[in-house]
Order: C-alpha cells, then sequence, then structure tokens
C-alpha cells in the first residue's frame, strides 16, 4: 500500500513554497526551430563508461551512428545526472526535479515507486497533443498506479524491473517480462534489437501527430549479453562482452536516425542521448580521467555523456562547458515545444536552448546536488565537495582537479563554507527518503565512499564477496 497521505501532505507543503512560479519556461516567445512542433526523443542508455563512445574519445568502441548524432548537435563536457544509481537518476529525469523531493532517494523503488502526485514530461506532453512512447527499462515502481501508462505514456513497450536478461526467458516475473501495456510480448532474438526495432514501429505509427519518445535502453548494464555474431566480431577485442553490446546499441541508434530520416523527421526531432548514471564496476566500462564509478559521488558516478542534437533548432557541430543536468530535459524539451509549463509545477532544471542558440553563455546551473542517505555531494562552480555522515568531508577544485585527488579542505576553508552553507539549505527543501538501500548495501557504499575519500585501494564492489562479510562487521 502507498504511503500516500504522507507524501501527499509533504508534496503539499513543497508545492506551496513554489506556487509563485507561474512563467513559461522558454526565454523567448516562440521556438528557434520550425513552427510546427517537434519531435523529442530521449535515448537513456544503463551504465555506460563516461569514454565508451567515439564522441567522448574511445578508440577501441566502435559507434558509428551515435557518433554521428553527436556530431549533429552539441556535446556538453560537464554535464551530470541527478544521481549515481538507476533508480532515483530515473526519477529526476522524468520528473524535472531533484527526486529526492518526493522521497525517492534509495535505489530501488521501496514498493512505493513513483508519488502519485508527481507530474511526468509523459503527463504534460500527452496534455498538449503529443503521442507519448516509452521504451525498454522503466525501473520506477511496480504497482499499478506507477505503470508507465498511469504516468503519461499512452504505449508502453519494455519491462517493469530494473535489470533483466537480454535474451528470452521461459518463464519472466511480471516485472522482468517484455510488455506492451501490460501484456506479455513473447520474442525471439536479443532485447536491444527488438526494443530498437519497436521504437522505428512507434514512429511509423505516429504519423502527422508530434510525438515524445522515451527509449529507455537496458544496454549496457550486466548482464553482459551479447549475440553470437556480435560477438565473433570482436572475438580478440580486450573488453569483447561491452564491445558487442554497445555495436548492438548503435546499431539500433542507427536504424531510429535513419528511419527518422526516410520521413523526413529528422532536422524537426530534438533528440537528447545519455547514460543514467556512470559506467559500472562490474561492467567492463571505463570512466577515463574520472574518479569512481556507479553508485557513488565522485565524478566517475554522476558525470556522463551528453549529447543534444535538433537540427532546425541550432547548429550542431560543438561543445558546450556549461555545468548542465539530466533535470534541464524536461524544461528543454517544454521551452522547444512553447509549451506553457503549468502553473503549479515545479522544475529544477534549466532551459538549454538560450544556450544553445547562442543567446546565453556560462553555466545553466549556479549549483547542483546529490543525496543518497547518508553521502551527498554540492557543487559551485569549479569546486566541489563530497560528504559523508559520521565520518566528514573531502573538497576539489575540478579546473584543477578532475580526477578528486588533492582533497582542499583545510586550506580553502571560506569556500568550503559556502558550499556547506548552499547544501544546507538545499537540503532544507527536501523530504525523508521513504526507503533505504539495506544495511549490505549501504554498509559496502559506505567503506567505498570512506576508501575513496582517503584515496586507498578499494576491495571490495559488491555485497557478493565473502571477504566484504568481514568489513561490514567492523
Amino acid at each position: 500500500m502507498k504511503l500516500n497521505k504522507i507524501k501527499a501532505f509533504s508534496l503539499s507543503l513543497f508545492v506551496l513554497a513554489f506556487v509563485s512560479c507561474k512563467t513559461k519556461v522558454n526565454d523567448q516567445k516562440e521556438p528557434p526551430g520550425n513552427k510546427e512542433s517537434p519531435n523529442v526523443i530521449v535515448i537513456l542508455v544503463d551504465d555506460a563508461g563516461y569514454i565508451d563512445f567515439g564522441f567522448m574519445g574511445s578508440d577501441d568502441l566502435q559507434t558509428p551512428n551515435i557518433d554521428l548524432l553527436a556530431n549533429s548537435g552539441v556535446k556538453f563536457t560537464d554535464a551530470h545526472v541527478s544521481a549515481t544509481v538507476c533508480a532515483p537518476s530515473r526519477a529526476g529525469l522524468i520528473t524535472g526535479k531533484y527526486q529526492q523531493r518526493f522521497g525517492f532517494e534509495a535505489n530501488g523503488t521501496g514498493g512505493i515507486g513513483l508519488s502519485d502526485d508527481v507530474e511526468t514530461i509523459a503527463d504534460v506532453f500527452k496534455s498538449n497533443g503529443y503521442n507519448t512512447y516509452a521504451l525498454g527499462k522503466w525501473h520506477l515502481g511496480e504497482e499499478l498506479s506507477d505503470h508507465p501508462n498511469q504516468r503519461g505514456f499512452d504505449e508502453f513497450y519494455g519491462f517493469i524491473a530494473g535489470s533483466r536478461s537480454y535474451f528470452p526467458i521461459k518463464n519472466p516475473s511480471k516485472e522482468e517480462m517484455l510488455q506492451h501495456n501490460g501484456e506479455r510480448v513473447i520474442f525471439d532474438g536479443y532485447m536491444t534489437d527488438v526494443l530498437g526495432d519497436q521504437s522505428v514501429k512507434f514512429i511509423e505509427e505516429s504519423g502527422d501527430k508530434p510525438f515524445f519518445m522515451y527509449l529507455a535502453y537496458n544496454a549496457v548494464h550486466t548482464p553482459m549479453h551479447a549475440k553470437k555474431e556480435d560477438l565473433e566480431k570482436f572475438k580478440d577485442h580486450p573488453r569483447k562482452e561491452l564491445a558487442a553490446m554497445t555495436w548492438s546499441l548503435d546499431e539500433n541508434v542507427g536504424k531510429l536516425l535513419n528511419k527518422l530520416e526516410a520521413l523526413g523527421m529528422r532536422d524537426n526531432t530534438l533528440i537528447y542521448f545519455l547514460s543514467d548514471n556512470g559506467g559500472a564496476h562490474n561492467n567492463q566500462s571505463k570512466v577515463g580521467p574520472l574518479k569512481g564509478w556507479k553508485g557513488n559521488k565522485f565524478e566517475g558516478g554522476h558525470r556522463v555523456p551528453f549529447v543534444v542534437s535538433w537540427p532546425a533548432g541550432f547548429k550542431g557541430g560543438s561543445s558546450f562547458n556549461g555545468l548542465s543536468s539530466s533535470l534541464d530535459i524536461f524544461s528543454t524539451s517544454l521551452a522547444a515545444a512553447n509549451i506553457e509549463k503549468p502553473q503549479n509545477l515545479h522544475l529544477d532544471g534549466a532551459n538549454l536552448i538560450p544556450y544553445l542558440i547562442g543567446n546565453k553563455q556560462g553555466n545553466p546551473h549556479e549549483q547542483l546536488y546529490w543525496k543518497k542517505l547518508d553521502k551527498s555531494a554540492v557543487r559551485m562552480g569549479d569546486y566541489k565537495m563530497i560528504s559523508l555522515d559520521g565520518y566528514g568531508s573531502v573538497m576539489y577544485n575540478l579546473k584543477e582537479d578532475i580526477g578528486e585527488s588533492h582533497n582542499i579542505m583545510n586550506s580553502e576553508t571560506e569556500i568550503a563554507a559556502r558550499l556547506k552553507s548552499s547544501y544546507g539549505t538545499w537540503k532544507s527543501t527536501l523530504i525523508q527518503p521513504f526507503w533505504d538501500e539495506g544495511k549490505e548495501w549501504m554498509g559496502l557504499t559506505y567503506y567505498i565512499h570512506k576508501q575513496l575519500m582517503e584515496n586507498k585501494k578499494v576491495e571490495y564492489k559488491d555485497i557478493w564477496n565473502p571477504a566484504y562479510k568481514r568489513v561490514l562487521e567492523k
């Protein structure tokens, strides 16, 4: 049973705090692109490493179609997601607000999922005449009230769970089964291909009506499953499984782009491409110069590849260095479609359009925040502070130390005080998380953060390592 009364009360306090937000999202009266409403596609990949695409500098993974998409748009070099693990990151993206505002702070869904009172980007686009499609991994709640069809999506073709086999499962659970609007889909083949084919089909079926598509591939999340022919293609590759999975992902992004071109839709389709968090320690991913990985507050956990492409709206082929976030997708999409933000809807994201068309320079965000239970971080300008309850804090100058190895807490005390104050003010606007991650996972992530903060080797990275039990007991 959902905590609806508690949530409603908590959220009503939050709404009252922002009831004065009545302005349009976009800074211009008309969107810069075609007068016709643009199509909007969010391509969200899973657990991808920061440098694991050609456009991000990979020299061993082949991503020609994704690179083509990146070169047609703007590549963001300082883009982040709102959480370092799957479920809360997705909750932030799809609502355009820090997920901690509605209690969705820890990973998993706690049997609660999205608050009933939270409006999604699909809700707004659907109410403004768009067809709305969700494909792939959901991971935002298992109850009927959290089903994508109840959260603004006309069509859902995917699975509810956080992960599953890429190949058919004989007797899948209702969370793992591939479904179309609640009805099980029996499929042959490989999940990435199945989702890619369905994305093309939905585009064809949309006809002349504009659409919003949330295309959430489970690639390249574990399990490390790939097709035989792709494994053969990369048989001598040191990251054979990841190379094969990434190749398939790229092929299916290519299918989508080719279909948009064939239907004359590509120019007036706004496409975002990003990962839901940093690369995982167990999927062969690489984070390049960054420290950390999925699940922790260092840059490797939340700085992600991020591309925005809209040929009719702005010129591509450039990079943008301003501080930006996946939270910006909601605000930017409304601005591009010239949709007025609902009066009582608060969004934490910025509208990126003025930056993309050259009307604004600098940082879309002065601050960004991360919090998951007893771990947190705050970013202001070049400075970032990471804190661990009961242990302390470290601070870095990312401009000089992107690898987060030189703690300057004691030498930059005035800046540290400003970051602490900013974080405290933000934290005061949040509600208590509605679930946690259990003693084992919380103990493990506490240990990992402490080791990284002290620049020490991390011996244990998952709870299934028998030797980790000794660490947990200390």
